[in-house]
């Protein structure tokens, strides 16, 4: 299948599987605004990672379990999960929409709709408390597209040149938001309790998670002041910029041809999911999110877990300060390393290697485990693997820096960045929504019927990184001159 050259740069996609030596000198970084959309983007994590401390006793408080603690697990899983559930069916339309009357008018509603929401999960107490936490988490799903948008504004004010630098700074402030708000929403918790002067009175007795809801409902709102002064309208419809697209795609799929036919406004959504240039770099990015919710879900589980059963029985103090220390070790290494190692060896290659680190991620467990269950206790070889997978983590993770670049110079023009990547979010937001039940899940069903010596979850994990090393190896090369 052959491809004729077009004169009009916006309707072709930015993959390429071909690259040429020539090269281009990198394009500076708009730090401005890409200074405004990190700080925005810290809210995302800020809002959904602040009850971990405190969701399982607050779930016993209200008394929904009947007295059977056993059931805490259940209904905490499902208040957490509720959050991508509801992003999943609405976080397309809400990057649709963007393509269509901008970026900031979206990101906009997504923040106020969000601190609301934490501020509204703070105060609901009593009557109904567990039924209108379930609906507050489900509305904070639904008007929260952002995340989406936001990789579409940086797509919008970057290049091939430069793009890799932004993205770079995406997982660290991640990792900031997910290291930062379980801090303070445990600490703060039951205020009274701990500073009964400075929180005397009936409501902080009636209310006592209300001020870690406040803080994260505050932070977003101060984060909506910052995106209506600040951030600056990218579209390009809006704006009546022109951006430069690379040539024609090599790749060969026989629905790329329907691109060709649109002009400079957003490509339907059917148009795009039939497009094999666009499907490979979403589903990387959907098994990507699949398997790293799952190990991450794992992560406490297993190091929490007695001996007896094949964990590592640690307490929720060192379990906090260990990923407490991933968080900062991981952000560090995002930010100052990952644009560089992409520049030197390539966007696929890196890509590549760093799902790879999923397999002696996934192995370290049993084997952790086996060292722990012969030694008796957790010794220096123990903490020599655990700080050994910390390593690991901080590698594999390099992999979203990268999936971001992929998904973003995938869409056929800068016109549909919004609903390229709403598509990925969709996916990944799904994945999110079914990897912590599946996880935990089959984790407790290892155990108790002792499949395959009680260790099929990571089977099952190396299995579903099997399938990402393949599809990984799938992605096209990336130009390197636009």
């Amino acid at each position: 299948m052959s491809y004729s050259m077009v004169n009009d740069d916006e309707e072709t996609p930015l993959l390429q599987t071909k690259t040429k030596t020539k090269t281009k000198t990198k394009t500076p970084l708009p730090v401005g605004q890409v200074s405004v959309v990190l700080f925005i983007l810290v809210a995302e994590p800020v809002s959904s990672a602040y009850i971990f401390p405190f969701i399982n006793q607050l779930i016993g408080e209200l008394g929904v379990t009947g007295g059977d603690d056993r059931k805490i697990g259940y209904y905490a899983g499902l208040i957490e999960s509720l959050f991508f559930a509801a992003e999943a069916t609405t976080v397309l339309q809400w990057s649709r929409l963007s393509d269509f009357i901008g970026r900031k008018p979206v990101i906009l509603i997504g923040l106020l709709g969000s601190s609301l929401s934490n501020f509204a999960f703070g105060l609901s107490r009593t009557f109904g408390a567990l039924i209108i936490r379930l609906v507050d988490r489900c509305i904070a799903g639904f008007l929260n597209g952002n995340v989406g948008v936001m990789k579409s504004i940086i797509g919008d004010i970057t290049d091939h040149t430069n793009m890799a630098q932004a993205f770079a700074i995406f997982p660290a402030i991640f990792c900031i938001g997910s290291t930062i708000a379980p801090l303070y929403g445990g600490a703060l918790a039951k205020p009274q309790d701990r500073w009964p002067e400075l929180f005397p009175g009936e409501f902080w007795e009636k209310y006592p998670y209300f001020l870690p809801c406040a803080v994260s409902g505050s932070f977003t709102l101060f984060s909506f002041f910052v995106c209506v002064l600040f951030l600056k309208e990218s579209l390009p419809s809006k704006t009546g910029q022109q951006h430069p697209q690379p040539d024609v795609p090599t790749i060969e799929s026989p629905q790329d041809d329907a691109l060709d036919a649109i002009d400079k406004r957003p490509i339907p959504i059917t148009t795009l999911m039939k497009t094999y240039s666009v499907m490979i770099p979403i589903a990387n990015y959907g098994i990507l999110a699949l398997v790293e919710i799952g190990f991450l879900v794992l992560l406490p589980l297993f190091y929490s877990a007695p001996i007896e059963i094949g964990g590592l029985g640690l307490s929720p103090y060192v379990i906090g300060t260990f990923l407490a220390t991933f968080g900062v070790v991981d952000g560090i290494v995002q930010a100052l390393f990952v644009a560089r190692i992409i520049d030197r060896i390539g966007a696929k290659n890196m890509f590549c290697w760093a799902v790879f680190f999923f397999y002696p991620l996934t192995a370290l467990f049993p084997i952790m485990s086996a060292v722990v269950v012969a030694q008796g206790k957790v010794g220096p070889i123990t903490w020599t693997l655990v700080v050994l997978q910390l390593i690991f983590m901080v590698l594999m993770d390099m992999s979203y820096s990268v999936i971001f670049i992929f998904t973003t110079r995938a869409a056929p023009n800068k016109y549909s960045l919004g609903t390229m990547n709403g598509l990925s979010q969709t996916t990944t937001s799904i994945a999110r929504a079914i990897g912590p039940a599946l996880t935990t899940s089959l984790f407790a069903f290892s155990k108790e019927h002792n499949i395959l010596g009680g260790n099929l979850i990571y089977v099952v994990l190396a299995g579903l990184t099997t399938v990402l090393v393949f599809l990984s190896r799938r992605l096209p090369e990336l130009r390197d001159e636009e």
